[in-house]
């Protein structure tokens, strides 16, 4: 008997290993389908191929003599980036530790004054020579947030109670926004910026596919042109990301690949309107039905777009010459749209630190918000990643947008998208050298170049020179201008200077800009991003080297 039942026993031992390999390799095998089928067969050789030459380098980067060369050629490149950033000499008054005593507000004004003069800052935005970065709306505009900010600088509006006015004004923006991208009925917040409206909306998606749909794994898709703020949402939500190559000639994203990358564990598709790096937006149409079909989250990133891109047709600029710069469908009239994210603190001119994330109903909003009914301190709930959040940046924020109004924004838009496409027209026609990527409909022109003795990060290193700040890509090797209100009395200037560094990257390049630099590095080998990530680790430890 005793026998018979160890038998049983080791038979019944053996038939569960049996399962639980057979589960795991079952397992494996349809995460590795998946993956095969979203990357396809060539992209997976790639990342394979990558993934053993890093390895390789790496155990190479081991030995003595290598491991000593890398490491003072980052220590170079360290001391480079700090000499840069970290005001430097005997001169330069430091505050390390509080004062005794509180010092008067004269003083403080004064000191403000000292530091940027010791700094030596010689970038003047209101000279208009940036790529976005500061989206002015004038003198009085910058009177009125003052003064919203004088009057709310203590509110806080996790004490609603305390604030009603600020509850008011932030629940008005959320509505305002939401009616500008048609959609009167849905629901949404205020954010600190882009990334965190964008965080919120993953996380969105992510725990309402779970509830719903009972997705454990989850898995988002998105175009190679999609913010990095997606990427670092997955990264902090542990997700699982496919990234899927854009047409290389009108930068929209490959439809066809993205249903191949589609599976049970999807959670949401996203597209863009307008992408930061080339200013064009993706096919939001074409993405909606993908949605419905497979019954997943679609989330537009108007972020860039902002009170840009709902005014172009009201602008008359819907559509350009030759039918150029057509701006597609993209807002809540689009079925399957269940999420845009649109910044407030871009090309609504509203203060530093605000967004909105919008949802096409309050339901899916549910997923957002955060609440622990258990907390020894009482209930605990909240919206967004905050807690306590400035009341005076929502009250600038409903200022700003008071202020504008919608006329006010019509004519931002018309005058700052008229001189984009300026900038691109004359580019096409006037400078051979040079190309635009796609057919960007609103403020963003990015330009390639198709001269063989062109480099354009040498161009963008010329610019530099010129006083120009402006962004360089990869993939292709690209330059974009994001056009503001500052760059509309500039782009005669633009198209000048561009003229001028074309010819002077074609008769003299040097090779030793900023731009091709750092281009230069991360593509040099396989490890070159692994370098410079690296890089850009020591310049976030130097921002805080006082």
């Amino acid at each position: 008997m005793d026998s018979t039942r160890r038998i049983i026993s080791a038979q019944t031992y053996e038939g569960l290993k049996t399962f639980l390999f057979f589960y795991v390799a079952l397992k494996y095998a349809v995460k590795s389908q998946r993956h095969l089928r979203a990357r396809g067969i060539t992209t997976s050789i790639r990342e394979f191929y990558t993934w053993i030459a890093q390895h390789v380098i790496m155990l190479a980067l081991r030995l003595p003599a290598a491991r000593s060369r890398v490491r003072a050629e980052m220590d170079k490149a360290k001391h480079d980036i700090e000499a840069k950033l970290v005001p430097q000499g005997l001169h330069v008054t430091r505050h390390l530790a509080l004062p005794e005593v509180g010092q008067t507000p004269d003083w403080i004004t004064a000191e403000m004054d000292k530091m940027d003069n010791e700094l030596g800052n010689t970038t003047d935005w209101k000279h208009g020579k940036l790529s976005g970065a500061v989206y002015h709306g004038g003198a009085a505009m910058e009177r009125v947030i003052v003064a919203a900010y004088a009057k709310y600088c203590v509110s806080n509006p996790l004490h609603p109670d305390v604030f009603p006015a600020v509850r008011k004004m932030e629940a008005e923006i959320v509505a305002m926004t939401l009616k500008l991208f048609n959609n009167s009925e849905g629901a949404g917040t205020m954010t600190s910026g882009g990334t965190e409206s964008i965080i919120m909306s993953v996380k969105t998606h992510r725990d309402w596919a779970y509830a719903v749909k009972g997705v454990t794994e989850p898995e988002i898709i998105i175009p190679t042109s999609a913010h990095a703020a997606f990427d670092k949402g997955a990264a902090y939500l542990k997700i699982k990301v496919h990234t899927i190559p854009v047409d290389p000639v009108t930068r929209r994203v490959n439809l066809k690949a993205v249903k191949r990358a589609i599976n049970a564990n999807t959670i949401m598709v996203v597209g863009s309107t307008i992408n930061f790096p080339d200013g064009n937006q993706d096919d939001i149409e074409g993405l909606g039905k993908l949605a419905l079909k497979y019954k997943i989250g679609l989330h537009v990133d108007c972020c860039l777009g902002s009170f840009i891109v709902p005014y172009l047709e009201k602008a008359g600029l819907a559509e350009g010459s030759n039918g150029k710069y057509k701006l597609l469908p993209f807002d809540f009239r689009v079925p399957g749209v269940t999420a845009i994210s649109c910044d407030t603190h871009k090309y609504g001119f509203a203060p530093k630190g605000s967004s909105v994330i919008m949802y096409r109903d309050s339901d899916l909003r549910r997923y957002q918000y955060y609440v622990n009914p258990h907390w020894t301190g009482g209930v605990y709930a909240s919206p967004s990643l905050s807690g306590s959040r400035p009341g005076a940046l929502i009250a600038g924020t409903w200022a700003a947008m008071q202020f504008m109004g919608s006329n006010g924004y019509l004519e931002s838009c018309r005058s700052i998208v008229t001189c984009a496409r300026t900038i691109a027209d004359t580019i096409t026609t006037s400078v051979p050298e040079l190309y635009i990527l796609g057919s960007p409909p609103a403020s963003v022109v990015a330009f390639g170049s198709k001269h063989p003795k062109v480099n354009v990060l040498e161009v963008g290193d010329k610019m530099a020179q010129r006083g120009w700040h402006l962004n360089a890509l990869s993939g292709p090797a690209a330059v974009h201008i994001a056009c503001t209100r500052l760059t509309v009395e500039k782009s005669d200037e633009f198209i000048a200077d561009l003229k001028d560094a074309v010819k002077e990257a074609k008769l003299s390049p040097s090779g030793k800009g900023t731009m091709v630099a750092v281009y230069g590095l991360g593509n040099s080998s396989a490890v070159g991003p692994a370098m410079v990530g690296q890089l850009a680790t020591a310049f976030l430890d130097t921002l805080y080297k006082a």
